[in-house]
């Protein structure tokens, strides 16, 4: 027998992926649509002797094609014909998510409307006929309590007997359709013909509704119960800057940076040593001993030590949004982000920014449109990551000893400032074109499906190691290379390497700045590798033990670098230049890489490194040439 095809479809928040994880389990290939970001997820099965191939179409409420999801859903279904669609509808929801039912019925798409979660519509006090609601329509009707994988796998008993040809729409969606098809050859202007549409739609679902639905009234929901803390009032906004700081402290202090100090343990301290050994005594060519050790495990290592922190990062995520909060975090912030011209939704990738710009950036996905995503994506490398803290706590510590504190503060708030007004400039230009929408359902809290918030998290971890992967390690064997040869061959002496005439010839845009050393121009290079290398790389070229300089103690590096000519290579003005710059400037290559994976476009990440070292360039030059005219220097 053929195999079968099955779509699912569905509004956000129907259990819809649950049921597909259900039903596939591992057995599913994660990638994107074809010019979007948005996830394509296909499994494939087997069940009373047939192959069943399963797609998980994007959430969405309708298909008008105004957001990503409504595209590739409406592209799919004009390119593809499946032999059953399944949508799914959250039954303690029903009204509204028949509004998208209606609509592919309305394209002559032939469905199995499978009520799920029936278990919350009757601690709802709603009661379906479900006879009644397949007569309405006259399509097959189903359901399923979403979580409960006995009651998923009953729908591959649907699936296999299922024949769609025999199921016609009742007369009552004949008539429907008929009244649209009146409505849109009418003459009307579009935005009139949009609206009587759209009441037409919500006619029907009146009627379907007091056929099919009874509702119970039912005492005040555990749901209604929190919200009253959890999204509204001041008390909202002191949760959920509580639950933020948990989850970075999770995710960058107690489990997530612990397990990637042993990761970088590991390749430090074992897999460096003994490839180094191992091609010692196999006469391995110098320069392919530090290529491996220096080029190639060095990039490896500079992947793989960030996840840890991003599957950490990423199970929480997923959990909390699984239990409904972070639908709430975005009602919470909604009006504060409308002024900087993106959607609450923006919150989340910003915030997340503070511990590391790539699962940030990654975290961007999850935006309703194509304008909050580009944008998001465009100013969270601006936000104070964990990496930049030891540039800007060495140079506080050095030149500002008495307000470390103070100064710390100020660049912190700098980025923020700083990404709030990118993203208001870039609403007002790039894209003043596009709108942005902010369609929102405030779900019932529930506890969410582990399977569910592993599998979202394992997708988003590998997508990450491999995608973004290749870009950083091909980067990182550039930077090997720079740093280890001249024209004359390789060098031992970093200071006669290619890197250091890059250095030299970098230098020279930043003398406006003040800090026009060779030293500072390769920094600056070299913090497109990690932001942490700035650090590292001013210490070896200003001649301190490379043992000394340790990024996690910035007052025992700041008195070793001290004792070395940095101190007299900037005064306190060109050093809060610096930092500004350092602050600003591109992201690392680890970003980049991510920022070209989910825009899909090698010409947006060279945007992002362009813009921002412009952006960075001009404000360090504002504050080092605003500071002399104030006598600061």
């Amino acid at each position: 027998m053929s195999a079968l095809s099955v779509a699912l479809t569905g509004n956000p928040n129907t259990g819809k992926s649950t049921i597909f994880n259900e039903l596939t389990g591992a057995r599913q290939k994660i990638g994107n649509w074809p010019g979007v970001t948005v996830d394509k997820k296909v499994g494939v099965i087997e069940h009373n002797g047939r192959k069943i191939s399963v797609i998980d179409l994007p959430g969405t409420y309708s298909i008008n094609a105004r957001s990503q999801e409504e595209q590739v859903v409406s592209d799919y279904f004009k390119t593809n014909k499946p032999d059953i669609v399944v949508n799914i509808i959250d039954a303690a929801n029903i009204a509204r998510n028949l509004f998208l039912t209606i609509q592919l019925m309305e394209n002559g798409i032939p469905l199995i409307l499978n009520l799920n979660m029936m278990d919350e519509a009757q601690r709802h006090g709603i009661k379906i006929d479900m006879k009644k609601l397949e007569d309405a329509f006259g399509m097959p009707v189903t359901n399923t309590v979403g979580r409960s994988n006995k009651s998923v796998r009953k729908l591959l008993d649907v699936f296999t007997n299922a024949v769609m040809t025999n199921y016609k729409p009742s007369k009552l969606i004949t008539d429907h359709i008929e009244r649209v098809h009146n409505i849109e050859h009418s003459g009307l202007s579009a935005a009139k013909i949009e609206e009587e549409v759209i009441a037409a739609r919500y006619d029907l679902i009146d009627k379907i509704m007091a056929s099919a639905v009874t509702v119970s009234a039912t005492d005040k929901t555990l749901t209604e119960k929190l919200d009253s803390y959890l999204a509204n009032g001041v008390t909202s906004i002191i949760l959920m800057i509580a639950a933020f700081y948990l989850m970075f402290q999770i995710s960058f202090n107690w489990i997530g940076q612990p397990l990637a100090d042993l990761v970088g343990e590991f390749f430090d301290e074992t897999l460096v040593p003994w490839a180094a050994d191992a091609m010692a005594e196999a006469g391995v060519a110098d320069w392919m001993q530090s290529l491996v050790s220096d080029g190639i495990i060095a990039g490896v290592g500079a992947v793989v030590n960030f996840v840890p922190l991003i599957f950490t990062l990423f199970i929480i995520l997923s959990f909390l949004d699984g239990t409904g909060y972070m639908a709430r975090v975005a009602f919470i912030m909604d009006p504060i982000m409308r002024r900087a011209g993106l959607s609450g939704k923006s919150i989340m990738p910003l915030m997340m920014g503070f511990g590391c710009a790539v699962p940030a950036i990654m975290a961007n996905r999850a935006l309703d449109t194509h304008k909050d995503r580009m944008i998001s994506i465009f100013v969270t490398p601006f936000i104070t990551c964990n990496a930049k803290v030891p540039i800007i706590a060495l140079f506080a510590a050095m030149f500002f000893p008495d307000n470390v504190a103070n100064v710390v503060f100020a660049m912190y708030f700098l980025g923020i400032i700083t990404a709030i007004v990118m993203a208001k400039i870039l609403s007002s230009t790039m894209f003043k074109e596009q709108q942005s929408t902010f369609l929102l359902e405030l779900p019932p809290y529930r506890m969410p499906d582990i399977k569910t918030v592993l599998l979202e998290a394992w997708d988003k971890g590998k997508g990450y190691l491999i995608k973004a992967g290749t870009i950083i390690f091909a980067m990182s064997v550039i930077i090997w290379f720079l740093s280890s040869f001249n024209s004359d061959g390789m060098t031992e002496d970093m200071d006669n390497s290619y890197l250091a005439s890059i250095g030299s010839a970098t230098s020279v845009v930043f003398a406006p700045q003040g800090f026009d050393t060779w030293e500072a121009g390769a920094a600056v290079v070299t913090g497109v590798l990690a932001k942490e290398a700035v650090v590292s790389t001013m210490g070896i070229l200003y001649g301190a033990d490379e043992e000394a300089v340790d990024t996690d103690d910035a007052e025992g590096t700041a008195e070793v670098l001290n004792a070395t000519s940095m101190g007299g290579a900037f005064t306190p003005l060109s050093a809060l230049a610096f930092m500004v710059f350092s602050l600003l400037y591109s992201p690392c290559m680890t970003a980049l890489g991510t920022v070209k994976k989910e825009a899909q476009s090698f010409k947006w990440m060279a945007f992002v490194f362009f813009y921002t070292t412009a952006v960075a360039w001009v404000i360090s030059l504002i504050v080092y040439q605003g500071g002399k005219l104030l006598g600061f220097e």
